[in-house]
């Protein structure tokens, strides 16, 4: 059972999943099924072997007064389908988690070697001081990937939710015996990505602002990195978690990602080329919610599930920008 099946990502898990031979069972609010409805959950489980967990609040939010939905869908809602799981003896699980339970990524500094900097201060990012300095000795760092063992710190409610749900299926996992793949994916986009709404991600904002001829509006001062990762490749990396050998009584959590980081400005300008333009415009404004470098180490992902992905920044940033 895939849910969020009808979902941007869900929507593509739920295709690799089919063409490789497997029964598919979608679940989607937009199908008038809801993750948070245990009579739902109880109709539909029976002879499910794995369940494929997408369904999510994503994006990082407008303001507090959406905390009450992040933790309803996202919290409650991974609650009330692990009850079930358990009730159905349904013993696997592959969870979408997210690299925003992280918060800031890893950096190298000169003197204090691996530091996970803080939270950056309103005065700084105010005054365009959008690099992170140690938080030993206040001199630069600079910039490493991140592995799976990194303490989370996650920075606003998405986050928080996410790393919710991890923890949630870890209990799940060491009460019930049963075993769970968690997903962590990076930047992921493609076609099918939602569009003209504040909860998109920023590769969907940009097309959408040069499909109505306006300038992508970069934040910072663009040179943020990222790992953008195919959606397509998403949907394969699922498809390795469910074929994986299982942990019982565990929760094991992989970056998925494209291994290859690419700063925001850099995504920007491949999308306005392949459009023909406007340009974009480095705005110097900031969001509170934003790191500001994240980039994965996508090895453990490689080494035991056997997943890397494929589709290069250039290819997939053509096909997305005209998608």
């Amino acid at each position: 059972m895939v849910t969020g099946s009808a979902g941007f990502i869900g929507g593509h898990v739920a295709e690799t999943l089919s063409a490789a031979g497997h029964d598919v069972l979608g679940l989607d609010l937009r199908d008038g099924d809801d993750v948070r409805d245990a009579e739902v959950l109880d109709t539909l489980l029976p002879g499910v072997d794995v369940v494929v967990h997408q369904a999510a609040k994503v994006g990082l939010g407008v303001d507090v007064s959406d905390l009450p939905d992040y933790a309803s869908v996202n919290v409650y809602g991974t609650a009330v389908l692990l009850a079930a799981m358990a009730r159905h003896r349904i013993a696997r699980l592959v969870l979408a988690s997210s690299m925003v339970i992280y918060g800031e990524g890893d950096y190298e500094c000169v003197w204090h070697g691996r530091v996970r900097p803080g939270p950056r201060a309103v005065p700084d990012l105010e005054q365009g001081r959008f690099e992170p300095v140690c938080p030993r000795c206040d001199e630069p760092v600079r910039c490493a990937s991140i592995g799976e063992d990194a303490p989370p710190d996650p920075r606003n409610a998405y986050a928080t939710s996410k790393l919710a749900q991890e923890h949630l299926t870890a209990n799940w996992a060491r009460e019930t015996g049963g075993s769970a793949v968690a997903l962590r994916y990076h930047n992921v986009y493609g076609p099918r990505m939602p569009r003209d709404t504040p909860y998109a991600g920023v590769a969907a904002i940009f097309r959408s602002e040069l499909a109505a001829g306006r300038p992508p509006k970069v934040f910072e001062d663009g040179r943020q990195l990222r790992d953008f990762v195919h959606v397509r490749d998403v949907a394969r990396a699922n498809l390795a978690a469910v074929l994986a050998s299982s942990r019982p009584g565990a929760l094991r959590a992989y970056n998925i990602a494209s291994g290859a980081p690419h700063t925001v400005g850099e995504m920007a300008d491949a999308l306005a080329a392949e459009q023909g333009g406007p340009n974009p415009e480095i705005t110097g404004g900031y969001r509170l919610g934003d790191v500001r470098h994240i980039v994965a180490s996508p090895e453990r992902a490689c080494l035991e599930l056997g997943f890397r992905a494929e589709i290069g920044f250039d290819a997939g940033m053509k096909e997305f920008a005209r998608s």
